[in-house]
């Protein structure tokens, strides 16, 4: 959050420079993030998993670290500058490939099948919570800004998010035999290669890179959206993101409560994964509606129903990814877990700067907002709606290359 949040503002605003450069910072974390299949077949390989989360925490912080040096010397040093945050932003990509595919290989491989809606949910709510808590605690400090302060602040929360993470993983693994089964220890390209000859794992990629492109295509474009044809001030449509953040928290509870209580009924978790991104292209034909609507359409509703329909469908992909990553056996859930954190990141890369570009273009070429924003809600609808009909065609339960669900 420190990273592609708060040194963002600090370098458009406070330093006055292209919005270009941290973005392109960013952009380049998400490219980092493709080395995830790697990172995962070498928890694959070892006897525990939780030394590459800590080890990618601590890259993670260090890099965050370096990331806020490197904001201070872009206009003192704009050689060394540029430079640094090129290496701290790789940190930062390979640290969160690390942890993040090592954390969710081994929710896979230890959490029982039942109980991996409530996993996941409650993975996504922690996430969240730590997001907003340290967005308030890292605003209250930062404030008079001042160099010296944010050096403070941010070295301040990467110290506690690594030490938290230490203390939070003492003790939770079990030594395992490594390589795990005879397998394991192939070279990395046979394992890649047998997983996406895998039809499921396969067609899982392009489902998460799918909805991970709609997901994200509309994060940069919603509140000007909100500002541009509803008239909202900037707190009004800082606010909208809380309506919407708030939506996602109830659906990730309603599917973490729902799918763990009937785990062994009917209610598989591709049930869930269609439903959430049916609702999400609903509630984005909405927004086009809304767009030629006007002042007078309920946007709160809307978004919230967006958001809910979002954390619905995030929820149950993350159940479900738990379910496949160990469909080819012990010791391959770490790189299936790398290959879809890659197509996740790609996703992200791309739908946050294509949402922006589209709406650019098109009022550009139009200088009509209601056509311009109503065309990309449109096409962020279609991809969930292809979304929806790829996790259709992942092999139902019993089949080889199964979809896992809630009860699998």
């Amino acid at each position: 959050m420190l990273a592609t949040s708060l040194l963002n503002r600090v370098m458009v605003v406070e330093y006055a420079l292209p919005a270009m450069i941290p973005a392109g910072l960013v952009a380049w974390h998400y490219v980092v993030q493709l080395s995830r299949p790697r990172w995962g077949h070498g928890s694959d390989a070892g006897a525990r998993r939780t030394p590459w989360i800590a080890g990618g925490m601590a890259a993670l912080a260090l890099g965050a670290v370096l990331a806020c040096d490197a904001t201070l010397m872009m206009t003192s040093r704009p050689v060394a500058g540029p430079l640094l945050a090129v290496v701290a932003f790789t940190m930062i990509g390979g640290g969160v490939g690390a942890a993040g595919t090592s954390l969710l290989a081994l929710l896979a491989s230890e959490v029982a099948p039942a109980r991996r809606p409530a996993a996941a949910a409650m993975t996504w709510i922690m996430m969240i919570a730590g997001i907003v808590v340290t967005a308030g605690i890292a605003g209250q400090l930062i404030d008079p800004f001042s160099p010296q302060r944010l050096t403070y602040v941010v070295s301040g929360v990467a110290l506690a998010a690594l030490v938290v993470a230490l203390l939070a993983i003492w003790g939770v693994e079990q030594p395992r035999h490594a390589p795990v089964h005879g397998e394991a220890g192939a070279p990395f390209m046979t394992v890649l290669a047998e997983i996406w000859a895998d039809t499921a794992a396969r067609r899982f990629t392009v489902f998460v890179f799918l909805s991970m492109l709609a997901y994200s295509a509309q994060d940069l474009i919603l509140e000007p959206f909100a500002g541009l044809r509803f008239g909202f001030t900037p707190g009004e449509s800082t606010s909208l993101a809380g309506i919407q953040h708030g939506g996602v928290l109830a659906g990730m509870l309603l599917v973490g409560v729902l799918g763990n209580a009937f785990a062994r009924g009917r209610a598989l978790l591709r049930g869930w994964i269609v439903g959430g991104c049916g609702g999400s292209a609903l509630a984005l034909v909405g927004l086009v509606v809304a767009a030629d609507a006007g002042p007078g359409w309920p946007l709160q509703v809307n978004v919230a129903v967006l958001g809910f329909a979002n954390g619905v469908f995030a929820v149950a992909a993350i159940g479900s990814m738990m379910g496949l990553a160990g469909a080819d056996g012990p010791g391959r859930e770490g790189v299936r877990m790398g290959v879809w954190g890659a197509a996740q990141a790609i996703g992200f890369a791309m739908g946050g700067f294509l949402g922006a570009a589209g709406v650019d273009a098109m009022r550009a070429l139009t200088g009509n907002d209601v056509q311009s924003f109503g065309l990309v809600f449109a096409i962020e609808a279609a991809l969930f709606v292809a979304a929806a009909v790829m996790a259709l065609r992942i092999a139902a339960p019993g089949r080889s290359g199964n979809m896992v669900g809630a009860g699998a």
